[in-house]
Order: structure tokens, then sequence, then C-alpha cells
């Protein structure tokens, strides 16, 4: 299923209070956290009963996010949000700059085929492990983890809905 225009995507997840004054520790899904989670910012929740949410405070404690909310000051207020998405309109997102660059929702849906044209299946999600990797649900059952570069997927077309990908030897069999 491709996006529509009212489409938005998760930038961000809620977890732990951090100490006592209503600080929560953020599991951070956008390459900007800086520029998105500033003080002021109003972010969209899921569940959306929970929000939007207006960010008071944002600061990195060694490598995790915190950030404070507007009318929420304590430990506990901070801990009924809990593994709330923070979550932004697709057109919110800036535009990027290469060609060769692609946010993992436009890449999400997309059909997976081989050179000659086979169908592989459709890539479900975006992993971010150390490498980028393509999850591929596979036509025929299962799944199939393709690092994302352009050796093994040479041509990724949006607007025919297709990556193509050209496996090294013994890339399917795993």
């Amino acid at each position: 299923m491709r996006p529509t225009p009212d489409d938005t995507v998760v930038v961000g997840r809620i977890g732990r209070p951090h100490g006592v004054r209503g600080e929560a520790t953020i599991e951070v899904r956008t390459d900007d956290p800086d520029d998105r989670f500033v003080p002021g910012a109003v972010i969209r929740t899921v569940p959306a009963d929970r929000g939007p949410l207006t960010v008071t405070g944002a600061r990195w404690h060694r490598e995790v996010l915190l950030l404070a909310f507007e009318g929420y000051d304590s430990r506990e207020e901070i801990e009924t949000l809990r593994d709330t998405l923070l979550e932004v309109p697709l057109a919110d997102l800036p535009a990027l700059e290469d060609p060769d660059d692609y946010y993992d929702h436009q890449l999400i849906g997309l059909a997976a085929r081989l050179p000659d044209g086979t169908h592989l299946g459709e890539v479900t999600a975006v992993r971010h492990e150390g490498a980028d990797l393509l999850v591929v649900a596979r036509a025929d059952g299962g799944e199939l983890l393709v690092p994302f570069v352009s050796a093994i997927v040479p041509t990724v077309d949006l607007a025919g809905g297709v990556v193509v990908v050209d496996p090294p030897e013994g890339l399917l069999d795993l």
C-alpha cells in the first residue's frame, strides 16, 4: 500500500521516565532529532488520545534523548505516556538532497524483483542495524534481508513501485 498525502511517519517512541521532574527517554526514529524535537514543537501521538504533545524541553543525557512535555511535570505523569509513538505528517519532512537517498516509508510496499523481472516479494520494513537492510516478505513465504547497497539493489523506482534486487550467490538461500 502506497502512502497518501495525509500519512504520517513515526519519528520516535516514548520510553521510561528519567528523573523526577517529568522527562522521558525517547527511542529516536529520525535522522534529525535536534531539529525535530525542539521546544515548542507539537507532535502527534499514537494512540491519538495521548496528544498532541508540545515539547517544552529537550536535552541529551549521554546517548539518550530526553524530552519534557507541556502538562507532564512528574515521573508518574510521564509514565502514562510510555510506549506512545511520536509522529509527524509526511508533508513536514524535508526534501532529500541526494537522489539516491530515501525515507524508509518510501521503500515500504515496493515490489522486489530480480533483474529478469521475477517477483521476489514486497518490502515490508527497513532495518538499520549497522548496515541498512530491506526486509522482503517473499512471495513463496518467509522473509529475506537484503543489504540496501547499490551493488545489490541497483534500481529503486518509486514511481513504478519496484526495487530491483541483484543478489550475490547464496543470498536467496539464506
